[in-house]
């Protein structure tokens, strides 16, 4: 794991988040050279401002965070995102739909996956799998796989549970190599990091990037 940094996309989401903050994101990101930064549409232009040139993905979230906008809202949400500078898309798929049994979720997932790759950018699925039994987990990354999905994600954060090691075993079963798995929610230490990585996880979302970088760099001393 030499390039531990390149698994993390550093985090930040919370309501109250400040814009200096994310000036603390971003230089981190920079200086790490973590694989990305994931945060909320409404600084989507001043990131890409601030990370000009740089190899760190600029990551934003679309239903963010329950997803049972209707597809239309979801669709301008991606159209403007894009247009404003973000590289990859972190979709809350339809919850409401999926729990309903309808083939919505699909649907929806199709319809935002086709306008991510026809401007060559990243659709990541999130399944909320707090919610999900391992049947419906299975369930879910088939549809996201079916539908175009590039990557599939554990959690939002919001859920009362987040990322778990039996879940990443699961979804990489499920999953081909070709879609990427991004483990989510409640991710603070190096160990657990480390754990999911090593479960299947190709992405680490997390608030606590940076702290998991100093403790790494602490096992290779």
């Amino acid at each position: 794991m030499n390039n531990f940094n390149r698994f993390l996309e550093s985090t930040l989401l919370k309501p109250t988040m400040t814009d200096r903050e994310l000036d603390v994101l971003v230089r981190d990101a920079i200086e790490e050279q973590f694989v990305g930064v994931c945060v909320p549409s409404f600084w989507v232009k001043k990131v890409k401002r601030d990370l000009k040139e740089e190899n760190v993905q600029l990551v934003t979230v679309i239903g963010f965070p329950f997803g049972f906008e209707d597809t239309a809202t979801k669709v301008a949400e991606t159209r403007e995102a894009i247009r404003n500078g973000a590289d990859e898309l972190d979709l809350v798929w339809s919850q409401t739909a999926f729990h309903s049994g309808m083939n919505w979720p699909k649907i929806e997932i199709a319809q935002i996956a086709k306008i991510c790759h026809e401007e060559e950018r990243i659709l990541k699925v999130i399944i909320e799998t707090a919610y999900l039994s391992s049947e419906q987990i299975r369930e879910a990354c088939m549809i996201c796989q079916e539908a175009g999905a590039d990557f599939v994600k554990t959690s939002t954060g919001y859920a009362p549970i987040g990322a778990k090691v039996q879940d990443i075993v699961l979804m990489r079963e499920v999953l081909p190599s070709a879609v990427g798995i991004k483990a989510s929610g409640g991710i603070k230490t190096l160990d657990f990091a480390q754990e999911l990585i090593r479960a299947g996880a190709d992405r680490i979302g997390t608030s606590s990037a940076k702290a998991l970088m100093d403790a790494w760099r602490k096992t290779q001393s």
